[in-house]
């Protein structure tokens, strides 16, 4: 990458940050020796390891030896304090670089036998961060892009909050360690738009500028300052090896009014490999895993140097008017009576029977539930009018302006549901985000990461399959239902109509152990329930209508197809044929049902299964003999009613089938 050794302004700028004054020689000399320590301890668990990368750890430890023991307010006594610093290493291929803070500043759960054993089974030491294994790693970044991106998430989630709850709770700041590959990755370039164009002042990403992976020079020639400047970034390069510089350049991120990116130009990771030659350069002479006490002293007491201002929060949280609701959200529960606002809404529901898409059903939830739940955060990437995610009431979040529910992502899918899982990892957010389903590709990283997670991020999927028609095959999702089912601790919920469409945001929303991706139509589906007792989807599937005497046939489908299936179970009533029609809106649910609720449901006669996809899992439910009539290819651009009639998705074609079945 191209990076000018420069604070890069653009004309039209008026911005003038002066520099504080450098640190004395003996100050940088001791940071030098810190960053030595964060370097040797690295080596030394890839060398343990015998696998992994010690290059950025090597090219990073000054930036975040000065970020770590000057700027980043954080505690290792309690790494969830809920007003810390968030630091994401969204360059995850140099885990070792946290490990080894961690371990220095005196984190539990990180001494020196996880280091050891770090890239071993269960330890919290993975080959990359992994959320969940120390408290203190605040995110998996997995994919390149995807820590940079949801820090972004993070940073906005910091605005929100304090818009709701008040700088006196709410004041931090999150830091990103990134390195080329990060922005190599399409996702950092909406990630970064989204957050220049809010403005999130609070969020620094300090770049990795050695080139450490190579083919980023073979394959790029960016200026990635005019870049991020071009977005709305503040941005500055400096000598990543100089502490004075790059506290220098910490502060004036500090006081930047945009988010700001700090170019870090390294020598240290290039070519070094090989760790034992790696810590013969440093002139580490210390046995392996050993920090001589007075650089271990120094980093320990660099692990509280928090404590004072955690203390002072607490007090200041204890004597707040707005504690309770405060602890009520970060803890991620709901309000006591936020389930009268679905039970009205069913109740509507079943009065009126609306023959409405499910997309629209979807918004009439959302009408609901958003007053009910200050705590729900939605968006679309696109345009909100064909996702119906904006509920009545809700106002959008703006540059300067976070006390709204609602944000624009722009076409920006990648880097929306990246942000959903910033939101959701900060705490005190319910986030949700809406686009085509044939467009949840270019999410599915990040919707990966959160079931990896288990954070509650709910997706709005619309436009969900033939059946928006004239739109054409380009448009039209048939492998895509099977592939997010595919994926482990993912709920994909499929409503047949607006009361089915009710009970699964209800689902979504309890759901507290991973995401949840609600599957709509664009075009309108008949009512086919008026019942408004149990949530019949929190079960996953269940008989919608019995047959009319001893069962002969199953007949299943989900969403837009259910009524498909009712149609034909009413003829073949009137042919004599017993069949049973079973909704089977969430896969994952019904699979977690005991086995003689699923085998009752199901019974023990020929099964038919109907949906507008590829069939690809459906012989899971529908068992040696069964027939599945759907997508075998890909969709044509024609009106919906006639592309159902093509591709042969009728009652007429159930009919034809159970026939030939039953001989």
């Amino acid at each position: 990458m191209v990076l000018a050794n420069m604070l890069f302004v653009p004309p039209t700028s008026t911005e003038a940050i002066s520099e504080p004054a450098a640190p004395p020689p003996s100050a940088s000399i001791a940071s030098a020796r810190m960053a030595d320590a964060v370097r040797a301890l690295a080596i030394d668990a890839v060398e343990a390891a015998r696998s992994g990368d010690p290059a950025l750890p090597l090219g990073m430890a000054d930036a975040a030896t000065v970020l770590w023991t000057r700027f980043l307010r954080f505690d290792a006594a309690d790494p969830r304090w809920l007003d810390r610093d968030r630091f994401v290493l969204s360059a995850g291929h140099g885990a070792t670089l946290l490990y080894a803070l961690l371990h220095l500043t005196g984190h539990a759960g990180m001494g020196i036998d996880e280091l050891r054993r770090g890239r071993q089974l269960h330890s919290p030491a993975a080959g990359h961060p992994e959320y969940g294994d120390h408290p203190a790693i605040e995110a998996t970044t997995g994919p390149p892009g995807q820590g940079l991106a949801s820090a972004v998430g993070m940073a906005l989630a910091e605005r929100m909050m304090a818009a709701r709850f008040g700088k006196s709770l709410v004041d931090h700041r999150t830091w990103v360690i990134a390195a080329d590959g990060d922005l190599s990755a399409g996702v950092s370039h909406e990630a970064i738009g989204l957050a220049g164009h809010l403005r999130l002042e609070k969020l620094t990403v300090l770049l990795d500028d050695g080139a450490t992976s190579g083919s980023a020079e073979a394959a790029c020639s960016d200026d990635t300052l005019r870049r991020f400047a071009a977005q709305g970034w503040a941005v500055k390069g400096v000598d990543g090896h100089d502490a004075a510089q790059l506290g220098a350049a910490l502060s004036f991120a500090v006081r930047s009014k945009k988010p700001t990116l700090i170019a870090c130009r390294t020598a240290k990771g290039q070519g070094m490999r090989d760790a034992r030659a790696a810590r013969q350069a440093l002139g580490w002479n210390d046995p392996p895993f050993v920090v001589p006490d007075g650089l271990a002293e120094r980093w320990r007491a660099v692990g509280t140097r928090g404590a004072a201002a955690r203390r002072g929060w607490l007090k200041r949280l204890a004597h707040h008017p707005m504690r309770p609701e405060f602890e009520r959200v970060v803890a991620g529960r709901l309000p006591e009576n936020w389930h009268e606002a679905v039970a009205s809404l069913r109740a509507e529901i079943a009065e009126q029977r609306p023959d409405i898409a499910t997309r629209q059903a979807s918004q009439r939830a959302l009408d609901a539930l958003a007053p009910a739940l200050a705590q729900l955060v939605g968006g679309a990437a696109g345009r909100t009018g064909s996702h119906l995610t904006w509920a009545k009431g809700m106002v959008a979040v703006s540059p300067g302006n976070y006390a709204g529910q609602y944000v624009h992502y722009g076409i920006r899918e990648h880097g929306m549901a990246a942000c959903l899982n910033g939101l959701a990892l900060h705490g005190g957010l319910i986030p949700y985000g809406g686009t085509f389903l044939a467009f949840a590709d270019h999410a599915r990283p990040a919707i990966r990461l959160a079931a990896m997670m288990r954070r509650r991020v709910i997706y709005v999927l619309t436009h969900d399959s033939i059946g928006i028609g004239e739109d054409g095959p380009a448009r039209q999702p048939v492998e895509h239902l099977a592939s997010l089912r595919a994926m482990p601790n993912l709920h994909v919920l499929r409503p047949a109509d607006a009361m089915e469409t009710a009970e699964c945001w209800e689902v979504a929303i309890r759901r507290t152990d991973g995401p949840s991706a609600l599957i709509l139509t664009r075009q309108a589906v008949p009512a086919l329930r008026s019942d408004i007792g149990e949530n019949r989807c929190a079960r996953g599937g269940y008989v919608l209508a019995e047959a009319e005497g001893a069962r002969q046939v199953t007949l299943i489908a989900t969403g837009s197809e259910v009524s498909i299936a009712l149609a034909a179970r009413e003829a073949l009533t009137g042919e004599g044929v017993a069949a049973a029609v079973v909704s089977l809106p969430c896969w994952d649910l019904f699979s977690a049902q005991d086995e003689a609720y699923r085998a009752e449901v199901l019974g023990g006669v020929p099964r038919i299964g109907i949906e507008a996809a590829c069939g690809f899992g459906w012989e899971r439910w529908l068992g040696e003999g069964g027939v599945f009539i759907g997508m075998t290819g890909f969709g044509a651009s024609a009106p919906q009613e006639e592309l159902y009639r093509h591709f042969g998705i009728t009652p007429e074609a159930v009919m034809a089938a159970v026939r030939k079945r039953l001989g």
